[in-house]
């Protein structure tokens, strides 16, 4: 059971609700700061307080008035107004994500929801019931608008969900389990929509499959490092150290660990004097690629910890802020979608060198008879196309702003595209990875002398489910093998564990 309380909700745990699907609860501490908002709501209510979205129309509709008869009806209209979005659905556990980073910044206390309203959702969380929300429609500012109010659509009965693997629509299946739609009240349905809940939950969720695949792209470059003997003298740590980036020290010194047991490096260490730079440069470029995992880890903790909606709402005055808008974690999704995309890139000349025999000095695409067998040689072929699919979608979409809600939302973020094409970029790059895995561990089908420890033990576990090459057969086959392996938990958790990333 994880519990939210407002303030401590990790990027493992947002993980660990959306992909694990483990329940939730809220701590005591939330649920008094969750009534204790809803009092400071109603008391500027009942004093008559002209308050937006509760008794105004919304966006650049803020001066027009609505009577006190019809505000519940407010909350309703745009509820199904806003749920506008189009494509195919995100992934289930996107959603739970947004669900559950939604309701952790009602606990803050600043958004005068009722806890009945954050309990319906828990409920749907821990039942199991998760909403069909369209890919694309979310600007990321006035908050994530058209992905949240798809939600909210499904908590009315309305629209679909996801029910035990199946789509059902979301009337039907309240009436057969007897759950009776939930009713927004004031203010209720501009909180639940208003928010950075969706671009920060694609972005929480790619941030842990992130650091699982900087652990995996290290095993990976070591069976390359050690199939095209490379030399660890540029990992020597004065010689890191004389340029201290978090990242690039610690790199070098998990390298360093890796490897130091090698005979195959030993030789090669004192015969070369150096490396070409996908070998010689892994501390520096994979190391800026870990600082960047890191920073965006902090915003992202930071945001799914903090009120998003407006107003919001103390115990002296409701105020329309800015916190929807979704600049802090776009710019961070746009940002590791670069650096993930450079991954990829180094990733990618390591295997067009290790297939290449007159860089290698390894037989021809890694087959003994080749000619007769072209052996890896198109599997660098899939992994440069991959390279250029990231590249093309590794544009910024921050860098394009267009006004929205009649000019009165005139600067937006585009959160939401960004948070998108960076769920592609991660899933492209662990492929990328999967490819070197299978060139790795066949290069070392060719070496005389013992690897390092490490590298001996992931080289079993890939032929545990992939053979040496022998003869042509379908790599694709082995690729998704590979692939499947690295982004479970079980091979993460269980042979990755020397590799020590700060």
């Amino acid at each position: 059971m994880f519990v939210l309380d407002g303030e401590s909700l990790t990027i493992e745990g947002v993980y660990r609700i959306a992909v694990l699907q483990e329940k939730v609860s809220l701590s005591p501490g939330a649920v008094k700061r969750i009534n204790d908002s809803r009092e400071n709501l109603e008391k500027q209510i009942r004093r008559g307080a002209t308050i937006y979205g509760v008794n105004t129309g919304f966006g650049s509709l803020l001066n027009v008035k609505i009577d006190s008869d019809d505000i519940m009806e407010l909350q309703r209209n745009l509820i199904r107004s806003h749920s506008s979005g189009v494509g195919s659905p995100l992934p289930g556990e996107y959603v739970r994500a947004m669900m559950a980073i939604r309701l952790n910044s009602f606990c803050r206390g600043f958004s005068g929801v009722s806890e009945n309203l954050v309990k319906f959702a828990l409920m749907m969380l821990n039942e199991g019931i998760t909403p069909v929300v369209p890919r694309y429609g979310s600007v990321g500012a006035s908050g994530d608008l058209a992905p949240l109010a798809h939600i909210a659509l499904a908590m009315m009965g309305e629209g679909s969900v996801y029910y035990r693997d199946e789509v059902t629509d979301a009337h039907d299946l309240y009436k057969k389990l007897n759950i009776s739609p939930y009713q927004f009240t004031e203010k209720e349905g501009v909180a639940f929509i208003n928010g950075t809940a969706a671009i920060s939950a694609i972005l929480s969720v790619e941030i842990f499959r992130a650091m699982r695949l900087m652990r995996n792209s290290l095993s990976s470059a070591a069976l390359s490092f050690e199939g095209l003997r490379g030399t660890l003298k540029a990992f020597r740590e004065w010689a890191v150290g004389t340029r201290s980036h978090p990242g690039q020290v610690s790199v070098a010194t998990v390298f360093r660990d890796l490897l130091s047991d090698s005979t195959i490096l030993k030789k090669s260490t004192a015969e070369k004097v150096q490396d070409p730079y996908t070998l010689r440069c892994i501390p520096q470029v994979y190391g800026a690629v870990l600082d960047t995992i890191n920073y965006a880890s902090r915003v992202a903790t930071t945001e799914i910890n903090s009120a998003t909606d407006n107003p919001l709402v103390s115990e002296e005055e409701i105020v329309s802020a800015g916190n929807f808008h979704g600049e802090p974690v776009a710019l961070v999704c746009d940002f590791l979608a670069i650096a993930l995309t450079d991954l990829g890139n180094i990733t990618e000349r390591r295997i067009a060198r290790i297939t290449d025999g007159n860089l290698s000095g390894l037989p021809p695409f890694l087959v003994r008879n080749s000619g007769l067998n072209s052996g890896y040689m198109i599997p660098q072929y899939v992994a440069a196309a991959l390279c250029n699919r990231n590249k093309t979608l590794s544009f910024p979409s921050t860098a394009d702003s267009i006004p929205t809600s009649a000019n009165q939302e005139d600067h937006v973020s585009m959160g939401m595209n960004a948070a998108i094409k960076l769920s592609e970029i991660v899933s492209n790059v662990y492929h990328i990875i999967s490819i070197e895995y299978l060139t790795g561990a066949q290069s070392l089908e060719f070496a005389s002398d013992k690897p390092s420890r490490f590298v001996s033990g992931i080289y079993e576990e890939i032929r545990k489910i992939v053979p040496a090459l022998g003869n042509d057969r379908p790599p694709y086959i082995d690729i998704e093998k590979i692939y499947e392996m690295i982004t479970g938990d079980g091979f993460d958790m269980e042979n990755l564990k020397a590799v020590k990333l700060k």
